[in-house]
């Protein structure tokens, strides 16, 4: 069956009036961005995006900021805790590029925006979020900076450009890398192959007490289940059995405020982390 909220097309809220609570109550609707709604049947895509942004920005207001990243095809995670993506446009001159008949910041543009104004955390995340996608390249990013900053800047944009890698597969990934720059830890390897195996991140060349130290960002949606821990601690086994003593780090472990994972990769880098903790 075809969605049959106007024919799956997003709409703004009046357009539904009261109905709106009741039809996302019920799980009909879901809401694209702040202020714009589409069934729940209707899959994303960019066109999809752009569909929605055309709806609350006026013609030739130029988006940039999440709402730029978002429609060059970055997931909402990478960009902020709250989920919810705000328009944001401006009409004062950008680098542009046309997408779906909306103008919108360039990639590198977008991306070392985002750098300058996220929280440190996220921007790094978005960063390489934009670099995972090629949307835009490390070259691109180089070339674009000079508009931003000077070469030897020391502001957040500058060092997180520095630090920024496509090869990080998830927001999670991005965090945990953060942590270990703040710590003043070497800076680690990422999607190492152990056997079968891949780690996110870890130190393939610094053998402490015969083993590897691996890092791997444990998401909520796949390793909450008895049987996804299972098969971890499988993992685990074997990844100490071909040399590796591999830590699971989860969300609690970024964001809390107690330095254990600083501490605990200290330990086996025989290295004091730098302390207090940035985030």
């Amino acid at each position: 069956m075809l969605p049959y909220y106007f024919s799956g097309i997003p709409f703004r809220a009046h357009q539904v009036g009261r109905k709106l609570p009741w039809l996302l109550g019920r799980g009909d609707v879901r809401q694209l961005i702040k202020g714009v709604y589409v069934d729940t049947r209707v899959p994303d895509s960019p066109e999809l995006r752009a569909e929605a942004l055309s709806l609350v920005v006026p013609p030739e207001g130029i988006i940039y900021g999440d709402a730029a990243a978002w429609l060059h095809g970055i997931d909402s995670t990478a960009l902020g805790p709250e989920p919810l993506i705000h328009p944001r446009w401006t009409f004062l001159p950008r680098p542009t590029v046309e997408i779906e008949g909306l103008l919108v910041t360039t990639p590198a543009a977008t991306a070392i925006e985002l750098a300058q104004h996220l929280p440190r955390p996220f921007a790094l995340s978005s960063l390489d979020a934009l670099l995972h996608s090629q949307v835009v390249t490390h070259d691109e990013l180089q070339a674009a900076a000079p508009a931003y900053f000077a070469t030897d800047s020391t502001s957040q944009a500058a060092v997180l450009l520095r630090l920024a890698d496509g090869r990080a597969e998830s927001p999670g990934e991005s965090w945990l890398r953060l942590r270990i720059f703040d710590a003043g830890f070497p800076r680690p390897e990422l999607q190492i192959t152990v056997d079968r195996y891949r780690l996110d991140l870890g130190y393939p060349d610094r053998p402490i007490d015969g083993r590897f130290l691996g890092l791997e960002y444990d998401s909520d949606a796949w390793h909450s289940s008895d049987h996804q821990q299972v098969r971890d601690e499988s993992r685990r086994t074997d990844l100490a059995k071909l040399g590796w003593h591999s830590i699971p780090v989860r969300r609690p472990d970024l964001w809390g405020s107690y330095p254990a994972l600083e501490l605990t990769i200290g330990a086996f880098l025989c290295q004091e982390p730098r302390l207090p903790r940035r985030w």
